[in-house]
């Protein structure tokens, strides 16, 4: 929730700049680079400065950078497949999600959160990057049974978005399920240098995720359809990665079946721990078949949530056309005063719960990579 006096402080941050046509960045009077910014759909996008974007992030107001992503929404629109009505491989899952480890998560956890920031524009954020993609790539190289490899998308600033990626066994196609998390950490006061580690946000998607991946390479995991793990770089600075990566996927032709984010998995609050399911800014049918492998696949309850605008980089797939759906560890987006700040670490974490959501996504891979039950259609 926004405070009055936040909303005031926004409005005198927004007044100054007028929203212009389609522009490439320029600078302000101070010499700042300016960046096109959205706080809503509603609202006009504006120019602002860097330092009026960091205390955007301050004022914990959420919002999309969409300098370089002005047209994500006007590129032609992408095929759209159905959704499955039901789980109906539990056998295999099942088998998979016994493997789960809790372990794993925390050593990787650990190290990511040794880099003193993950913030996008920084060193270290770039150091955490390569690491995180030698881990991926580890992963891979242990198994000689599976179709899988892993890449860095490149972007304008120093911090990579990694990609991999599972092979399809139906020759012929490109229907890609996605399973992301953020890798990216900001510290709200000192967004440069300021220590970051970023723990639960979204350290603890980006190793749940990781967990997941890890099974399934494990078990030489065979998808009918492509099946794709992402890790974005810059989600705290306005959605940058991932809108960069679903401009690109909307500029080919790419088909996505459908994606799920996971984005703070790792501290259910001091309420009864539940499976927080985003219900806006997400496709509804993949919100509700996500309900469903969580009855079949986890073991606490669902609960639906808002998120708000920009919540996460499920949003960037969703405003590209995509059907996109969204993981939250409680139902409540206040949960955890820790994010953005030093007190954000590896203590707060609770993996028994980052294990859920690791559940679920393995159950999201493996069923929405079925060809048999879904097919395509245009709207």
């Amino acid at each position: 929730m926004v405070h009055l006096s936040r909303l005031v402080t926004l409005t005198a941050l927004l007044l100054p700049f007028q929203a212009l046509a389609y522009q490439q960045p320029f600078l302000s009077n101070s010499g700042e680079e300016l960046r096109l910014i959205q706080t809503s759909d509603d609202s006009p996008a504006r120019w602002l400065s860097e330092s009026d974007v960091n205390q955007l992030i301050r004022m914990g107001i959420r919002f999309m950078d969409i300098t370089e992503n002005q047209d994500l929404s006007a590129l032609d629109v992408p095929a759209r497949f159905d959704i499955p009505r039901k789980p109906t491989n539990q056998k295999l899952v099942k088998s998979y999600i016994r493997q789960l480890q809790t372990e794993p998560m925390k050593q990787a956890l650990t190290k990511l959160t040794s880099f003193k920031t993950r913030y996008y524009k920084s060193e270290t954020g770039a150091a955490s990057s390569r690491w995180l993609f030698s881990q991926i790539q580890e992963i891979i190289d242990s198994s000689a049974k599976v179709n899988v490899t892993a890449r860095f998308f490149k972007h304008s600033w120093p911090q990579s978005s990694i990609i991999a990626r599972f092979e399809g066994t139906e020759e012929g196609n490109d229907e890609t399920v996605i399973l992301s998390a953020h890798q990216d950490s900001i510290n709200q006061w000192l967004p440069w240098f300021g220590a970051a580690p970023g723990a639960d946000d979204d350290g603890s998607g980006t190793v749940t995720v990781l967990e997941a991946f890890r099974v399934l390479v494990n078990n030489g995991f065979a998808p009918q359809r492509p099946v794709e793990f992402h890790w974005y770089a810059a989600e705290e600075a306005g959605l940058l990665g991932s809108q960069a990566v679903a401009r690109e996927y909307r500029r080919l032709g790419r088909k996505v079946v459908g994606n799920l984010h996971s984005d703070m998995t790792g501290f259910p609050g001091s309420s009864k721990p539940v499976y927080g399911i985003g219900m806006d800014n997400t496709d509804p049918e993949l919100a509700t078949f996500v309900k469903k492998l969580v009855e079949q696949y986890a073991t606490i309850p669902w609960k639906e949530m808002k998120c708000g605008y920009a919540c996460s980089d499920h949003a960037s797939w969703f405003k590209a056309g995509y059907r996109s759906a969204f993981n939250y560890e409680s139902d409540n987006l206040e949960s955890n005063p820790n994010i953005h700040t030093t007190r954000d670490t590896v203590e707060t974490i609770d993996f028994n719960h980052c294990l859920q959501f690791s559940r679920v996504v393995v159950g999201f891979a493996v069923e929405m990579s079925q060809v048999k039950s879904t097919h395509s259609f245009w709207w």
